[in-house]
């Protein structure tokens, strides 16, 4: 597995939001979805993002892509200046600043939403409004708002998702979600490659020859019973050599990093499946739910029960938080 697949590796978008957004100047909405990751590409015109709490607004053209990391609030608009005229809540809601939904009055058609079928500017916006514990991973890696300028990057797949957001067929929403996978891991990718990336320093010892090979030994196989010792031959090094390179390139040891990796692994199990502790912790690579409960309360301060208690109504709730754009119809 390399670094990028290691990465995004794990549960991807079910359901995520999407949509087109069509508009006419001027306009202006802001977002405060408190979802973890946007993607937007302009198709035609131009968008201006502004997130909260600093950071000067970036202007997006045909081409372009952003990648907004929640939960803070952000505003997307024709120009810098515009005011906000409209709320994105919890859930995909859509209401004026005075609370009046527009849900209908702006519905365009099938994951179409705007204030006019002609508008100059065409925003697609898929939206992932579940965070899950190896995406987390991702969002650490990731600055606040980054763009791609056109320019900067080739990818085919906007004009796949431009045609297949308005479609309504059986099986389309997994299509959508697919897409919008893809696309997130091409811009990802091209992200890491800029100079003024500043990719997670696990991410950059992948390029190392002994830690390199140890980090794709340890996301590739979290349930062998490694040690330093079995981990530096593997890398065909000594034992104090990878401790002292992978602490120094990684920043953390091996065995720590494990730990961490394993128990991420386990938090998205606890999330999106019904396994037993008991199967996990023999999944991830502990002997049995004791060890498991204890490594997983020392370093996330509540037990794998009472964290699975407290993410399951998301979990559950997730498929209907009330209509949304992208879930409307002609």
């Amino acid at each position: 597995m390399d670094a990028l697949a290691g990465l995004l590796d794990g549960p991807r978008a079910r359901g995520a939001f999407l949509l087109r957004m069509v508009m006419a100047p001027p306009w202006s909405v802001r977002v405060d979805d408190r979802a973890p990751l946007c993607v937007m590409c302009v198709s035609r015109g131009e968008a201006w993002i502004a997130r909260d709490g600093g950071g000067a607004p970036v202007r997006l053209r045909p081409g372009d892509l952003a990648i907004a990391r929640g939960p803070a609030p952000y505003t997307v608009a024709d120009a810098s200046g515009t005011a906000p005229r409209a709320l994105i809540g919890p859930g995909g809601t859509c209401h004026t600043l005075y609370g009046e939904p527009l849900e209908e009055t702006m519905r365009l058609g099938v994951r179409t939403w705007g204030n006019a079928p002609d508008g100059r500017d065409s925003v697609l916006v898929g939206t992932y409004r579940m965070e899950s514990e190896v995406s987390r991973r991702l969002l650490d890696a990731l600055p606040p708002l980054l763009h791609l300028p056109a320019d900067a990057w080739t990818c085919p797949l906007t004009p796949v998702l431009e045609e297949e957001i308005s479609r309504d067929e059986p099986g389309q929403s997994v299509v959508l979600d697919r897409v919008l996978d893809l696309l997130l891991i091409a811009a990802v990718r091209t992200w890491f490659a800029r100079p003024e990336a500043a990719a997670p320093a696990w991410y950059r010892a992948m390029g190392d020859p002994v830690v390199g090979t140890a980090l794709r030994l340890l996301q590739d196989e979290p349930a062998h019973p490694w040690t330093v010792a079995s981990l530096a031959a593997k890398a065909g090094v000594s034992r104090a050599a990878l401790a002292r390179r992978f602490t120094e390139l990684v920043g953390e040891p091996p065995m720590t990093y494990l730990t961490g990796w394993r128990l991420t692994l386990a938090a998205d199990l606890l999330r999106e499946t019904d396994q037993t502790v008991e199967r996990i912790a023999r999944q991830v690579g502990y002997g049995g739910a004791f060890a498991f409960s204890a490594a997983f309360k020392r370093v996330r301060g509540v037990s794998p029960q009472e964290y699975r208690g407290a993410v399951l109504p998301e979990r559950h709730g997730s498929s209907h938080r009330g209509r949304t754009p992208s879930t409307l119809s002609p």
